[in-house]
């Protein structure tokens, strides 16, 4: 999951940044209402943690800006799908709405993804199959997460690069294949789909 921290003060765009790649998300930053409104635009976010006062462009402008040009992600913030943490705040809090706020723009209330005997806690950042315990790497945790997340559809591997990198990663490696690869391994189940020239579909194995 990829996410944009717009906050023009250093030490708390660092710390929030700090934490969220600490739980596992992709991160980018921008420190004003200009760069991260560019940013929003242009960039596929799964979800920005957005400051209010903001240098050249507040806050609230900038989400103007957005839903002038229809983005979808602020038609999730006018069907009630945002949230509003006011400061001074834990950043705990702020991991636990977000974790929240992405299951929730998926259609999952619960913070377990289930998909066959594959289980993923996006609280804990833990992957079970039949219970038992699968260490994953930070990039292919975050991939069988973005896959869970969007369980039964088809997800192209632009959207995954585009969704679990920042900006700056090279989109014309094949690092996707190679995690697809050692995710299979490591679960011993077959939940990956590869739909020839479209990208990967998670089922569960009954299923097929």
């Amino acid at each position: 999951m990829r996410l944009l921290v717009i906050e023009d003060d250093p030490d708390l765009n660092r710390q929030l940044a700090t934490a969220l790649t600490d739980a596992g998300y992709v991160v980018d930053r921008a420190f004003d209402g200009e760069e991260g409104h560019y940013l929003g635009e242009s960039e596929p976010y799964d979800a920005i943690i957005l400051d209010i006062g903001l240098p050249k462009m507040d806050g609230i402008s900038v989400l103007e800006a957005w839903r002038r040009t229809g983005r979808d992600k602020v038609q999730g913030f006018d069907a009630g799908a945002d949230d509003y943490v006011a400061k001074p705040f834990h950043l705990e809090e702020v991991l636990a709405r977000v974790r929240a706020l992405l299951r929730r723009s998926a259609g999952h209330a619960k913070s377990e993804f289930n998909c066959g005997p594959v289980r993923l806690d996006t609280r804990t950042g833990r992957v079970s199959v039949n219970g038992n315990p699968v260490k994953l790497t930070s990039h292919e945790y975050r991939l069988l997460a973005y896959l869970m997340h969007h369980t039964g559809r088809v997800v192209s591997r632009t959207e995954l690069v585009e969704h679990l990198y920042d900006q700056d990663f090279d989109r014309d490696s094949n690092t996707v294949e190679v995690f697809v690869g050692r995710i299979r391994k490591k679960l011993g189940v077959e939940i990956i789909q590869t739909v020839r020239g479209l990208g990967y579909l998670l089922t569960p194995p009954d299923a097929r």
